[in-house]
């Protein structure tokens, strides 16, 4: 009887491994899969369209009508007015968007191209082919809203 021990014979798997822009989500390593759900790059892609100066909200009227209320019960969506395609190493981007005026409304498009590809493709690893921008709105500040802690006009 000897006293080796069997050995055991290493295991393969495919992985998806999420890291910087230099990998996409399909490397493969052998320590398992990582799945980014289309919800999670909808969620950066609004988040990162929400930095960007000019912007006052995201989504059309009926979808800016319902994060109103998700935000009063503090569940706000931050994927709001964003849509996106993903395969395995591309994503594709929509976003409608209110911008403020008088900010010109190119510049609000531009900076939303280039916020929302550098968030994906740092935090995702993914290669945005397109950001489609949608303005549906304008928000125009109102009288009413500088003067809302003034005294009233007419008493």
């Amino acid at each position: 009887m000897s006293n080796t021990t069997p050995t055991a014979q290493p295991t393969t798997r495919t992985t998806k491994n999420v890291t910087a822009t230099t990998d996409s989500l399909n490397s493969d390593t052998t320590h398992g899969t990582t799945t980014v759900e289309d919800s999670v790059v909808a969620k950066i892609a609004g988040i990162a369209a929400r930095e960007v100066p000019g912007v006052h909200d995201l989504g059309g009227g009926a979808a800016r009508a319902i994060g109103a209320l998700r935000t009063r019960i503090n569940q706000a969506d931050q994927g709001q007015g964003i849509s996106v395609e993903v395969g395995e190493k591309q994503a594709a981007v929509d976003v409608i968007v209110v911008a403020e005026y008088p900010i010109p409304l190119h510049h609000v498009a531009d900076g939303i191209r280039t916020a929302v590809t550098t968030a994906i493709e740092t935090l995702v690893g993914l290669e945005v082919t397109e950001v489609n921008v949608t303005i549906a709105d304008v928000n125009i500040p109102s009288a009413d809203d500088d003067s809302a802690d003034e005294a009233p006009r007419v008493q």
